[in-house]
């Protein structure tokens, strides 16, 4: 399908097919119904207390109300109209830049003067458009099927962006960023705890992972044995896997000598290491195993024609080759193990899952929203950037 259509007249090719993107029209209906007819944003007089939820023309001053309208109204025509993929990505900007300028407006309106109590935070109508309208410029986005460099380049502009606004103050009133505030002091360290535990344990499984897939895939019952245990452990639920790791971790830790100094211990980052470094073992041996198996039978014929050893075909021909499906395993594992990073915080082994566990323990929601936010935040850098090396490594493998 092309987006280009030439005139008959010979006038210069427009930007507008006839006809509705399905997509698109489904994007644009949540966009009006969230303003429309759902409470945009929420104010409490305190962090606990039940808040009043208010439409949009209530919760912004009007001149503000009336922008929000405007832009939300060109926005989803375009998102619902078979339009050029450029237009669909400034329609989704557009009303995603609208809607993070709103909280702020809504957040200094309703919020008076030197009042350090009151809590303004958005509601289901806010999220709602968020999401849709996030969700619209991705798929613009993905239309335009921009290379590797511009994903990344347009993952930092974001990043960047994002933090001169918190930098600003411009949210400040928010509630989530109220409760940011109080927490500053040791927000930094759990984002840190968070992002090494995710890290350390994806590292550990891909060093272990793929090596032991390698030796076992030429034989077949030492792959499927291999398969199989790692499948059994993904199966167990993480909060039971967690707890069943306390007992023997600490044990090793009172019995083993230097174990204690080593962090060793049943509760603690030891056993959330332990448990997202089980979790990650299968699906990097099983992309591991896959990716070399894909490896077409010629190319190894080949190799070996030209005299290579199965050591040289194994590292220069083979694992090249299953370098994009090794990739995409590891991908599925830091995202996942990112999000999984959560459950660490109630066994004392930090990361942002403190203030999301905290949170509902004291029923303040935007302080889970503290811990949650960032979570998704870094699970959504980690999917676009090794995206972008997998997608890099096949245009790579694809050249001459």
């Amino acid at each position: 399908m092309t987006w280009i259509r030439p005139d008959p007249g010979g006038r210069p090719p427009g930007l507008i097919r006839s006809g509705v993107d399905p997509l698109g029209s489904v994007f644009a209906a949540f966009i009006a119904l969230s303003v429309l007819a759902l409470p945009l944003m929420t104010a409490r007089p305190n962090r606990i207390a039940e808040g009043t939820s208010l439409m949009a023309w209530s919760a912004l001053p009007s001149g503000h109300a009336l922008a929000l309208g405007g832009v939300l109204g060109l926005a989803a025509p375009l998102l619902a109209l078979r339009v050029a993929p450029r237009l669909r990505v400034a329609a989704g900007a557009a009303a995603l830049l609208l809607l993070c300028l709103t909280a702020g407006w809504a957040a200094d309106h309703l919020t008076a003067p030197g009042d350090r109590y009151a809590r303004v935070s958005p509601d289901a109508g806010w999220w709602l458009a968020f999401v849709s309208a996030g969700l619209a410029l991705g798929d613009g986005l993905a239309r335009l099927r921009p290379g590797p460099g511009v994903r990344i380049a347009l993952l930092a502009a974001g990043a960047l962006l994002t933090g001169l606004a918190l930098g600003s103050g411009f949210w400040d009133q928010l509630s989530v960023l109220r409760e940011y505030a109080s927490r500053s002091d040791t927000f930094g360290r759990e984002v840190r705890t968070h992002a090494g535990l995710a890290l350390s344990s994806v590292a550990a499984a891909t060093a272990i992972g793929i090596p032991a897939a390698i030796l076992a895939r030429p034989v077949p019952a030492l792959r499927t044995a291999l398969l199989a245990v790692l499948n059994v452990v993904q199966t167990i639920p993480s909060m039971a896997l967690f707890g069943m790791l306390i007992a023997p971790l600490a044990w090793i830790g009172r019995t083993v000598p230097g174990a204690a100094g080593l962090g060793i211990a049943g509760i603690g980052a030891a056993p959330a290491f332990v448990a997202l470094f089980a979790y990650a073992l299968l699906p990097v041996a099983a992309a591991t195993v896959a990716g070399l198996e894909a490896v077409p039978g010629p190319v190894r014929d080949a190799a070996r024609g030209v005299g290579m050893t199965g050591r040289q075909c194994l590292f220069q021909v083979e694992l090249p080759l299953a370098r994009p499906a090794i990739l995409t395993g590891v991908r599925i594992v830091l995202v996942q193990n990112i999000g999984l990073a959560v459950i660490a915080g109630l066994v004392g082994g930090g990361g942002l899952g403190v203030f999301v566990f905290q949170g509902i323990s004291q029923n303040a929601g935007d302080l889970v929203l503290l811990g949650a936010l960032p979570t998704v935040a870094l699970a959504g850098a980690a999917a676009i950037l090794l995206d972008a090396v997998i997608d890099a490594s096949r245009l790579r493998e694809q050249r001459p």
